[in-house]
Parts: structure tokens; sequence; C-alpha cells
């Protein structure tokens, strides 16, 4: 008896020091990039200006005046008001035309239409309307982040299981019911999906719309630095949308296991 209890503590270990090092998988092959990327600057196949170590460098300087700081939360305003805005509005939409026949027949052509126009070819027309200030920024990538929430949020309802919504009407489930135990919990997954790749499309279209007539902000920060061919700042700026896009996709994650945790145990039970 004891004996199979030391082989049970034995494999336990092992499946946890497994699963830390399928945690450090991601990881490998930016730091291995990152390591040939140094190694090809040090040994003179790339100029040393644009190593890690000067891009590194080049941050704490930025850091040390204010100036990167200050930029990073001017963009995080802008993405996270566009994501509010922009979100909010594909969602209702997706979400009234996936339960309403009515919505759906009055607004989803509308909708699909305007969602095949690549919306960074509005950027002369937002200009025209809302001019060159925080609103034509904000108003662009909202437009960017509405159509995949929307899309997912819509296709996330549609494709709920008609036997469950006919199972909860035999039980007796009001329609506020359905909605809170079967239809939003049934398109949850797909919902969160459309999140995860709204938040790519988000940090995309601020790098342009920053560009437009801006003092501020990330994007602005590269523009200005190509103007002085400042390289190392330009791949410094690089660097940071694509650690801020990392963030906000293990936010995204962070929420699927919160809001899909029931989805998880599931599967546990069904995989014994």
């Amino acid at each position: 008896m004891e004996q199979a209890s030391n082989i049970r503590i034995i494999k336990t270990k092992k499946h946890n020091w497994h699963f830390n090092f399928r945690r450090f998988l991601p990881w490998i092959l930016p730091i291995g990039l990152i390591a040939v990327w140094q190694l090809s600057a040090s040994v003179g196949l790339m100029s040393s200006t644009v190593s890690p170590v000067s891009v590194v460098q080049d941050g704490i300087s930025l850091i040390q005046t204010g100036e990167l700081q200050t930029n990073i939360s001017i963009s995080l305003y802008r993405a996270s008001m566009s994501l509010l805005i922009g979100g909010s509005a594909g969602f209702i939409f997706g979400f009234l035309n996936g339960i309403s026949s009515v919505f759906r027949d009055v607004f989803d052509t509308s909708i699909q239409m305007l969602r095949n126009i690549p919306h960074l070819s509005l950027i002369p027309l937002v200009i025209i309307i809302f001019g060159i200030g925080e609103t034509a920024k904000i108003s662009l990538v909202a437009v960017g982040v509405m159509f995949p929430i929307y899309i997912n949020t819509f296709h996330g309802i549609r494709s709920v299981d008609s036997k469950l919504i006919e199972m909860g009407r035999s039980y007796g489930l009001s329609r506020w019911q359905l909605l809170t135990k079967i239809i939003i919990p049934g398109s949850l997954p797909t919902i969160l999906m459309g999140l995860r790749y709204a938040l790519g499309v988000m940090w995309t279209t601020l790098i342009v719309a920053e560009t437009i007539s801006s003092s501020s902000g990330i994007g602005y920060m590269a523009t200005s630095a190509q103007d002085y061919m400042d390289i190392t700042t330009v791949v410094l700026c690089i660097a940071m949308y694509a650690i801020l896009g990392k963030v906000s996709d293990l936010i995204a994650k962070t929420l699927e296991g919160l809001f899909l945790q029931w989805k998880n145990e599931k599967r546990s039970v069904a995989n014994g």
C-alpha cells in the first residue's frame, strides 16, 4: 500500500514538471530569435545599432525622459476607447440580429456590405468627417474592431443547438432564462474568439491611425523616428506593439479560462 502511494507521488511530480515545461514552450522561439539577432549583430552580420541590447538601451533612455510611458499610455487609451465603442456596437448588433429575425432582416445585409469595405480605406472619409483629432483615430479603430466581434457574436448565437433551446422551453424556462442559461453560454466560446481576433485588428489599425497627423502615441514615435532615420526607436516601437498585442491576447485567454471554466470541467469529466 505504501509502495503504491509512493508511485502515485512520483507520477504527480513528473506531471507537474511536464506542465511547467509546456508553459515555457511558447517562449522558446521568441527568445531564440532574439538570441540569434543579438549574435548576428555581435559578429557583424547585422548593424549593432539595431541589436536587442541597443533597443533596450534606447527604451531605458526614453523611460528616463518619460517619453515612452507617456506615449504608451496614450495609445492604450485610444485602444481601450476603440474596443469599448466598437466592441459594444459589434456585440449589440450581433446579439440582436442573432436572436431576432426582424433585426436580422433590417440590419444584417447592410452590416455585411460595410464589413466588406476595407476599413483602412475609410481614412480620407474619417478625416473629412471628424478631422485629425482623437475622434478620428478612435473612430477608425472602432470600425475595425466592430466587425470581428459582430460576425462571431452573430454566428455564435445562431449556432446554439436548437434542441437545447427546445428542451429549455419544455422545462418551462422564460426567455430571460433561455438567454442566460442556454444561448449566451453556448455562444460564449465563439464570442471570445471574436474578441481575440478583434484585439489583433485593434493594434494593427491603431498603428496606421496614429500616423494621421498625430503628435502622440507609439505610432507617432515610430513615424517621428523614421523621419530622423532613428532605426533603433522604430524597432523599439514595433517591439512595444508586439508586447502590447501579446498582453492583450493573454488577457483574452484569461477571460476564456474564467468564463469557459464549465466547458473545461465538462471535458475533464468526459475524459475521465
